[in-house]
């Protein structure tokens, strides 16, 4: 399942976050950024300081001259960082105007953008991100295409070639990640493939799947987003589901090999996960439900455990329609909670409480906070990231 349609196009959103980037002063600002996604004049990406009781302010919003289409795929990353010792830059997709945007994270700037084939689309459900340092690569949802961009001086990007891709049963391509020399990607009918990216260009490793969870359930739940660990070993999958369900594949042969399930009725789909910094929890968005998740996470083993789910998130129906996109409430140990996209303009905040394997998760007294420059919000990002 993917996110809110635009009530006229039906489609995606483009986000952004931030990571720590060359020549960025040590003690800087830290920032929840998200991407405004609107469809008109332009999009614009806002920046909100976060405080040190963990409150957010409005910063400062760098306008991105593209345009979004305020919906989408839950999975797809819409934002992308690169951080080594020559630049700093973000970047983002906007999918009505098809383009991929760079900006320079020492000077709000931006840097370039490019475009990928004549053909290459997404204006129906978004252009998702992943890189590594020399390339980037978009999802085309619409035309089911990966593209391949090459990183260039200054943020910008330079268009090498795209490739057709596509789910064993027709489905489209969604959520993506890269670790090292593969990328991982998720299909909207439970399929997932792995790439070897060393050359650059994507050469699929052969090892295209439905997943367990998909074929458990004869298709009522899916794989939506994918977080990889930091030593490559593992692929963790958040699926779309009437129940929570994550999946994780042992990679470190240098393709997936059959999903192993975790499910709970504890709350409803897992359509965003991202790995805390020290890998020891994973978060979990209850994304069709109204609470967000944490599952310990046994790196060495590539085991999930129960651990806590939140109350009720505040405003439900009555403030947003969706949980969607998280970013980490600190870059380090386990994170200590979250920031939760709420559609279409607040962002809640989870604080997180653990004593050996227990665990509690609580939203902030001063949640929700308001994104005033966006009424489609999916997806949000930190500054600084965790390091991986």
């Amino acid at each position: 399942m993917k996110g809110p349609l635009h009530p006229l196009l039906g489609a995606c959103l483009a986000v952004v976050t931030l990571f720590a980037g060359s020549g960025v002063a040590t003690g800087a600002t830290s920032y929840i950024v998200t991407n405004d996604d609107a469809l008109f004049p332009f999009t614009s990406v806002t920046f909100l300081a976060v405080g040190p009781f963990g409150g957010l302010t409005f910063a400062r919003d760098v306008a991105t001259v593209g345009n979004g289409i305020g919906g989408g795929y839950f999975g797809m990353k819409r934002i992308v960082v690169l951080n080594n010792a020559s630049q700093a830059c973000v970047f983002a997709s906007e999918a009505l105007s098809g383009d991929v945007v760079g900006i320079d994270v020492n000077t709000l700037t931006i840097g370039g953008s490019a475009v990928g084939s004549q053909t290459d689309a997404g204006t129906s459900n978004g252009i998702g991100l992943a890189m590594n340092d020399q390339y980037l690569y978009a999802s085309f949802t619409d035309s089911n295409t990966i593209g391949t961009f090459k990183v260039l001086a200054g943020c910008g990007l330079m268009f090498v070639n795209d490739v057709a891709v596509i789910g064993l049963e027709g489905g489209i391509i969604n959520g993506m990640a890269v670790r090292g020399n593969m990328l991982i990607a998720t299909y909207t009918d439970g399929t997932i493939e792995s790439f070897d990216v060393s050359n650059g260009l994507p050469f699929s490793n052969a090892d295209r799947q439905i997943s367990s969870g998909t074929l458990r359930a004869r298709g009522a739940t899916f794989p939506n987003s994918v977080d990889i660990t930091s030593d490559g070993h593992y692929a963790l999958f958040g699926d779309t589901s009437t129940s929570m369900v994550v999946e994780v594949s042992d990679i470190s042969a240098g393709k997936l090999t059959k999903t192993r399930v975790h499910s709970s009725t504890a709350s409803i789909s897992a359509s965003n996960i991202m790995l805390s910094p020290d890998e020891t929890l994973l978060y979990v968005v209850n994304t069709q439900g109204d609470s967000v998740s944490v599952l310990f996470f046994n790196k060495t083993a590539g085991t999930l455990s129960d651990g806590c789910t939140s109350g009720p998130i505040r405003g439900h129906s009555t403030d947003w329609s969706y949980l969607a996109g998280l970013a980490l409430a600190q870059p380090t140990g386990n994170g200590g909670g979250v920031y939760v996209a709420e559609f279409p303009s607040g962002i809640a905040r989870v604080h997180l409480k653990t004593k050996g394997r227990t665990c509690t998760l609580q939203e902030a007294v001063q949640s929700p906070f308001v994104d005033r420059n966006s009424s489609g919000l999916l997806s949000i990002g930190s500054f600084p990231p965790r390091s991986f």
